[in-house]
């Protein structure tokens, strides 16, 4: 239905409310064309009642019947010099019903004596009072029937609200129409564009144009447009992800049976009686338990998520110390020294692995972030004990991370921190410690280097058996 549209309404109500506004001028209207009628009652008496003072002469009943007549009063009434005198009269068929004075009439009144002339159907008559015109007298009244007032006021009015109906319409159109041109078809417009692109979101060619002419409007698609373009490269992004989520899963599967044959040999190897085989074979059994359990957490990350973390205590000394000689080889051949910040029995609570992993990814980026400069540098491993908890703190002395990365902190793919980086470190990093309960916060960066702050809540240690 027309009405259930935006246009439809708008030209309903355009409608009602011209109507509206035409009533409102209908009763001043009204009002005036009766006053207007009596006003002229008075002048036509008046004029009638100058031929009879012209003359002493008595004038004949029909002459005095016709001058009436053409008045169409049945009696006038002049004061002259304080006198008031019958000029014209003619017998009246009922007792006189209301008096009327124009002389002092409101226009509030005269809508009111309108209102009520119109409301009765029983003729009436009513003495009308005004003043004479050219100053021919004191007052003048006269008497009158109601019947034939009436009949012109409705049929005035119907003329009044016929005229109305036609205008109201006609707007109306021309309103729709405008609308509908304005309005309702841009919109039509924005809303077919939305339906064709979410049919196929990845289309780049389904992205609305912003064209509409109404500023508003024009805005409105501009907004649609931006976030169209985000959703495609988010949705882009996302099948690339999906895709390179595949990728590394079979790589990680094959990896997986790999170090597990190499764990093999490596076991075998703590057999050996030569010292210095025996006393390597322990780190090398370690590290390949945690590259199988790396590849273990990418498998299941395919999956779901992070596993949640198996909390223990242990010395972070000791994990500093081997987070450091994992990287130990390769800071050396680039000039970084290592140093740390730590009291030698400080005790924490936390997934000894998990930990491992976001400790060596940030000392890989800090450690990757001062080669590039090509000069030497000092990475510091910190940590502490505070009422809430534990603190943890990695620092460099490189050159700051980019705008980019600072902008896109912690996001895959996006918050790399160097040229070709995927910026996974740091997102593995902050989900590893949010599944402690913790935060992983960039505490400064700039042309001095960047320090990471590691928080590891003490709620957590209730747990502790």
């Amino acid at each position: 239905m027309v009405v259930n549209t935006l246009s439809g309404r708008f030209a309903l109500l355009t409608t009602l409310f011209v109507v509206l506004a035409e009533v409102l001028i209908l009763l001043p209207s009204l009002a005036s064309f009766r006053q207007d009628y009596l006003s002229s009652r008075l002048e036509r008496a008046q004029i009638a009642s100058l031929a009879l003072l012209t003359t002493d002469a008595m004038i004949e009943p029909e002459l005095e019947a016709e001058l009436l007549l053409n008045a169409g009063v049945l009696n006038v009434v002049l004061r002259r010099d304080d006198v008031r005198e019958l000029v014209l009269s003619s017998p009246v068929p009922t007792p006189v019903y209301a008096t009327y004075d124009l002389r002092d009439a409101t226009l509030p009144g005269l809508i009111g004596d309108a209102l009520m002339l119109l409301g009765e159907t029983e003729e009436r008559v009513i003495r009308v009072i005004g003043a004479p015109v050219q100053s021919g007298g004191q007052l003048i009244e006269i008497t009158l029937k109601t019947q034939s007032l009436r009949s012109e006021m409705i049929e005035y009015g119907l003329r009044v609200l016929a005229l109305s109906a036609v205008f109201s319409v006609a707007t109306a159109i021309l309103l729709f129409v405008a609308a509908r041109s304005l309005i309702v078809v841009p919109i039509q417009r924005v809303v077919r564009h939305m339906t064709a692109w979410a049919e196929a979101p990845e289309d780049a060619r389904r992205i609305i144009t912003p064209s509409a002419r109404v500023n508003e409007l024009r805005e409105a698609e501009g907004a649609l447009a931006s976030m169209q373009h985000q959703l495609v490269a988010s949705l882009r992004q996302k099948e690339r992800l999906a895709q390179l989520g595949q990728a590394v899963a079979k790589i990680s599967h094959d990896l997986r049976n790999i170090l597990t044959t190499a764990q093999l040999f490596a076991d075998r190897m703590e057999e050996s009686q030569d010292p210095a085989v025996k006393r390597a074979a322990p780190k090398l059994v370690n590290s390949i338990s945690r590259a199988v359990n790396l590849c273990e957490s990418t498998l299941a990350f395919g999956r779901a998520q992070e596993p949640p973390p198996s909390l223990t205590r242990f010395m972070l000394a000791e994990l500093f110390a081997e987070v450091i000689e994992g990287e130990a080889m390769a800071a050396e051949a680039m000039g970084v020294e290592f140093v740390t910040d730590v009291v030698p029995n400080l005790v924490i609570r936390a997934d000894r692995d998990q930990l491992h992993r976001v400790l060596s990814n940030l000392a890989r980026n800090a450690r990757q972030a001062i080669a590039a400069t090509g000069k030497p540098g000092t990475i510091e491993l910190g940590g502490g004990e505070e009422e809430a908890g534990w603190w943890l703190r990695v620092g460099d002395t490189g050159p700051g991370l980019p705008e980019r990365a600072r902008e896109h902190l912690f996001q895959p793919f996006q918050g790399g921190s160097r040229q070709g980086g995927s910026g996974l470190g740091l997102a593995i990093a902050a989900e590893l410690v949010r599944g402690h309960g913790g935060r992983l916060d960039l505490l400064r960066t700039d042309a001095d280097g960047t320090e990471f702050l590691l928080h590891l809540p003490r709620e957590l240690d209730e747990a502790d058996t």
